[in-house]
Order: structure tokens, then sequence, then C-alpha cells
């Protein structure tokens, strides 16, 4: 069959098509940032304190950007601590050395005058974000939000907002976090909760000595607001709400949703939402856009069911006070981070750092969420990865467990977006459950709430090559253990492994 020509001999079809290239090329941008990590003299309810922070704002610079940009942001850590930045909620497709999780994709930028360059591109997604340190407990002070708008030409899929505004609800220690997560590790206990939480790094004004510390948005009557709200606190699930407004959530974690109509949102630490105030909708459930452009493509067949229990655990520790400890596990196994950073070994080949045996069920069967088992408690400890088949796909139950207490836990999984098909309280039933399942239009989200004394289902294609990070997103149950990896195998085609590392991937 004959291809049509232009008149220079050019065939029309890759005119198109170098067309395109060139269009594209010329709406992506290079969004280029400085963090700088230094201390900083701050003042909250009449406390003064030197902490961590970017550039010396709490909190920290937002990164602005639109789908299809790349993002190139230096880090140069001038503290003494070691700092590594996650870049929350982005997939970091093939790129996992830009994740940032230490020992699991990188070792740590090391203090005084260390540096690295995160290097990634957004692409496929749109949003409200955000990025925070991930080591130890700096996150309370060392975060910030990203926000991807639509490329050029693309409107919202819902009413043109007047304005938009960050909201980042955290949490504020007139103490050294540092020292307050240590002084618990020491007793072997759950550390001091905070002094108080905080909009956009100020505390509200029902605290004491707070009059100068409150933040303030200016609205205009009969505007639309588009509220980009984050939790970044460490350890605390929070509620929010506009006294005497209805808001309309119409995003998740980045991923678009249908209307819903709502006086009041509830967000796990690392979950984002986004509402319209003053739009009015219909209540009903959370649940993904699912149109032409933005589908909701749930895995509906599954190649590997995996069941994780979650439980709290007491180890003996010869050097705590009272000899023993509070720690935390995934199906009866707390994690020990590693000397290197897990990709690093993964991609290089080195043995010893890792098994890729984490089990897909736990060890026993038992009443999940029946009375409290205070006996029995300790848990084995190992640095043990599960190897993922690339494109496979994959239904993982994070179950809660009766072990010293039942408990809500907001899990994060890196390099990828999930749909949470399914929740409810008690034991999960593989009998019953999945036939109340949404395949249809379920929420997209990057980390899913574990109700206390429940479990929550979630399905995701395993198509990111990598070692991508899993994980409570209380920073206490973190620091405790309750944490794993997927090893995810590259896959045959040239787009379907690991990218090589970058030239000044620190060194641990």
């Amino acid at each position: 069959m004959a291809m049509a020509s232009s008149r220079h001999g050019l065939p029309l079809v890759l005119s198109a098509l170098l067309l395109a290239v060139l269009t594209l090329s010329a709406q992506a941008d290079v969004k280029r940032y400085q963090f700088d990590i230094v201390m900083s003299n701050v003042s909250r309810l009449c406390h003064a304190k030197s902490m961590v922070t970017v550039n010396g704002s709490y909190p920290g610079p937002t990164i602005y950007a639109r789908e299809g940009d790349r993002v190139v942001v230096r880090v140069t850590n001038r503290v003494e601590h070691n700092v590594t930045i996650h870049w929350h909620g982005l997939k970091q497709r093939r790129n996992g050395w830009a994740d940032g999780p230490a020992y699991v994709t990188q070792c740590p930028i090391q203090g005084g005058g260390g540096s690295y360059t995160y290097d990634f591109n957004v692409t496929g997604q749109r949003g409200t974000l955000w990025w925070h340190a991930h080591v130890a407990w700096l996150r309370a002070t060392v975060h910030g939000a990203i926000v991807v708008l639509p490329e050029r030409g693309v409107p919202y899929p819902f009413p043109k907002p007047d304005a938009e505004a960050e909201i980042i609800l955290g949490e504020w220690w007139h103490a050294d976090v540092e020292a307050v997560e240590k002084q618990g590790r020491m007793l072997g206990m759950a550390p001091n909760m905070s002094d108080a939480h905080t909009i956009n790094g100020k505390p509200g004004p029902l605290f004491p000595c707070s009059e100068k510390h409150t933040y303030v948005l200016q609205v205009q009557w009969g505007k639309t607001y588009l509220l980009r709200v984050i939790n970044a606190a460490v350890n605390d699930e929070l509620f929010f709400s506009i006294a005497g407004h209805t808001m309309t959530v119409v995003e998740i974690d980045a991923t678009y949703t249908r209307p819903l109509a709502a006086s009041t949102i509830q967000l796990s630490p690392g979950q984002t939402t986004n509402v319209l105030v003053r739009a009015a909708q219909r209540p009903g459930r959370l649940r993904s856009l699912n149109s032409a452009r933005y589908p909701a493509d749930v895995p509906h067949a599954v190649d590997r069911h995996l069941l994780y229990t979650i439980g709290l655990n007491i180890d003996p520790c010869a050097s705590c006070l009272n000899g023993s400890r509070l720690a935390a596990s995934l199906n009866n196994i707390t994690f020990v981070m590693p000397p290197v950073a897990l990709l690093e070994a993964h991609y290089g080949g080195l043995r010893g750092v890792f098994a890729a045996d984490f089990p897909d069920r736990p060890p026993a069967r038992f009443n999940y969420t029946g009375v409290p088992l205070t006996s029995g408690l300790a848990a084995s400890l190992g640095t043990r990865l599960s190897k993922l088949a690339y494109n496979s796909s994959v239904e993982l139950v994070l179950q809660d467990t009766n072990l010293l207490s039942v408990e809500s836990h907001p899990f994060h999984l890196h390099g990828y977006n999930f749909f949470v098909v399914g929740r409810g309280l008690g034991n999960f039933d593989p009998a019953k459950d999945p036939a109340k399942y949404n395949l249809v239009d379920p929420p997209e989200r990057n980390t899913v709430g574990v109700p206390a004394g429940g479990w929550a289902a979630i399905r995701f294609r395993a198509d990111n090559p990598g070692v991508w990070f899993l994980h409570c997103h209380l920073e206490v149950h973190t620091s405790w253990g309750l944490k794993m990896a997927f090893l995810l195998e590259d896959g045959d085609g040239p787009d379907e492994s690991v990218l090589p590392p970058p030239k000044d991937l620190p060194k641990c």
C-alpha cells in the first residue's frame, strides 16, 4: 500500500509523529531546585529551639511542576545528621535511585556538606503529593508540598477554582524530635506525643501562647478555592473541616475522584486530599473518577495473593531499662535495615545484604482481632524482601491483629499507586469478602488506612522494576520495624529494567 507523502517527500505519518514529539518537548519543562539542609531557630507556643529545616523554612518550599516535566533537586546537607529526601507518591518509573528511603534505594547524604541530585520525570501523574526526609524522625520538620499541575491545555475534571492553597497538617514538639524518639527507644516504650498540631507550621488558636502563630487563609465571599490538604504528621491521623462550609473531595493521593460532598475529611499520615470549598455534591462512596481520560485500570485476575498481618511486639532488650522494648512486625517479622542500600545491593548483585524470601502469609493462623494477646509477643528479625515477577498482578490484604493491641495503621507503598478494592472490620474472610470488592471504580491511592481491628485489600500491577518500600506511615511504628520491601524483577523489554545509578549516588 502506498504511503501518502508531503511535497518534500517526508511521509505525512512521520511528519505528524515529529510534530507530536516537538510539541511534547515544547510543553515539557525542567524545574530546578536547591535544597540546603540547615539548622534554624524556630519559635512556637513561646518555646524556641534549633531544628533541621530545608532552606531555613518550616514547612519547606513547595515543588511546582506540570505533568511531563523533569524535576532536578540538588540537596546539600549542611547539618550533622545524615539525610535523604523521599518524593512521596511519585512513582519514579525505573528510577528508584531518586525515591529516597535511606538504605532501601540509597545511602544517606552525609552531613557536613555532602550532596546528591534527585533527577526524575513526573510522568502520568498530576495533583497533590509531598516530599519529606526519610531518615529517623527528621520528617517532623523536613517536609513540604509537591503540586503537579495538568499538562498545558488540559483542564481539571471539575469546576475551575478561583484560587488554590496548600494546607500542610503537622505536629510540633517543644523538645528535639530525635531526642524524643531516642528516649522512647531507650525506655523500650512509645515516645512522648507531640505538644501541638499545626497548619502550615503554625499551631491553632486553642493552644497556650498561640496568638501570633495561627495560619490564616484570606478568602473572598463567593469564590471557589481548591485546598490541597496534606497530612505530614509523624504519628497522628487527623481530621480536617471548615466551620459552616461543605467541602467537595475531588482528588486523593494525586488521583482524581468522583465528587464527594463532606463536612469533615480524615487523613492518615502521608495521605493527601484535594477539596473544593463551597461546591455542593450529593454524598456517596469515595470512588475513582474512572473516565476515558483517567481510567481505573483495576487488575481483575490476580497472579499473587498476599496476606500480611500487622503486629505490635515485645522483644527482649538487654540495654533497655526494663529489659524489653516495643517492636512491630509484618507476618511476625521485624524488619532490620541493612548497612547498604537495598536497591544498590540488588543492582550490583551484592550477596548477603538481604534475603528474597518474605512469606506471602503469616506463620500461623489465629483469631487476628479477638481478645488482645499479651504473651508470646516476640518477633523474628530479618532483612527479608518479597520478590515479584514483572507485570504480575498483586493483591495484598493488610490485616490488623490483636497482638498487644489493635490499632489503625496508614501503609504507604513507594513507587506505585494502588486500588483500595475492599476494607472491613474483623478478620478478612477469603471465601466471602472478595465478593464485596469494588473492582469498577475503587479509590486509587499510595497510602491506605488499615482500620483498627480490621483489614484493607489493595491491588496493583507490578510494572515498575526495582526495590520498593512498604511501611506504616506512623513514624513510631516504622522505627519499631513495621516495614518491608518488594523486589520487582526486570522485564524483557528495553524499558522494563532499572536505570543505571547516578554518578553522584551517596556511599554508605
